[in-house]
């Protein structure tokens, strides 16, 4: 009897041996796996194979990872973790502004890039036998967890499966303050596995596609010292 795979991960990185590796633990794992080391490429594979789980190093030649990832952000919600040798805070948070929902820097262990994959993956998600959750209303944005939809004034918003999970978690409990550690626990699944910074980018990314201004916030609420919380819009 074949035992069904867990899902398809796209590895990108023109560091074949170090690509090979990655795949050969994740396919132990239970996961189909491809691997390009060109960033157009990447991009016609993620068109067509419609991946669970896009691994991206940022420091491709020619069509670089922030480009490769903006492009798929076009016509995809998968999953993308991003790998980067830089160390330079800044390139992280160009990666995560573009639609990446985690990183990890090289060098790094493949038994920990195959544990965070997995982790993303136990998310709760749509579709599930449970009985569907009543959709929360702030102002006039609607969350609706069972479908994973959100919508502003009516229209569906295009969030990433990390800028969902998060206002997933805030608007659960509107009126609990966040830190940044229970939101890493509660999204990432581990307060070990990134940085406050993970955090931070997601929280602007979300607030800019709902129109909030950081200024005079209405749906995500800055609470000084502690973290976030949900607005009532």
């Amino acid at each position: 009897m074949q035992i069904p795979r867990l899902g398809h991960v796209l590895i990108v990185d023109d560091e074949a041996v170090l690509a090979g590796v990655v795949a050969s633990y994740l396919d132990r794992a239970g996961f189909d796996t491809t691997i390009t080391g060109d960033g157009l490429e990447a991009v016609d594979l993620a068109r067509r194979l419609d991946p669970t789980v896009v691994i991206l190093d940022l420091g491709l030649p020619g069509l670089d990872g922030v480009e490769v990832c903006r492009q798929i952000r076009t016509f995809s919600d998968c999953y993308v973790i991003m790998l980067t040798a830089r160390t330079e805070e800044v390139d992280v948070l160009i990666g995560l502004s573009v639609g990446a929902d985690d990183y990890v820097t090289k060098p790094f262990s493949a038994r920990e890039l195959v544990a965070r994959v997995q982790v993303m993956l136990r998310r709760p998600r749509a579709g599930g036998t449970s009985a569907p959750l009543p959709v929360r209303r702030f102002g006039t944005l609607e969350v609706d967890a069972s479908a994973r939809e959100a919508r502003l004034d009516g229209a569906v918003l295009e969030l990433t499966p990390t800028e969902f999970d998060l206002l997933a978690v805030l608007s659960e409990r509107p009126r609990l303050a966040h830190s940044r550690r229970q939101l890493l626990e509660a999204i990432w699944g581990d307060p070990g596995t990134g940085d406050d910074h993970l955090v931070d980018v997601h929280v602007a990314n979300l607030r800019r596609k709902l129109g909030d201004d950081p200024v005079r916030q209405r749906y995500v609420i800055t609470v000084r010292g502690v973290g976030y919380r949900m607005g009532s819009g």
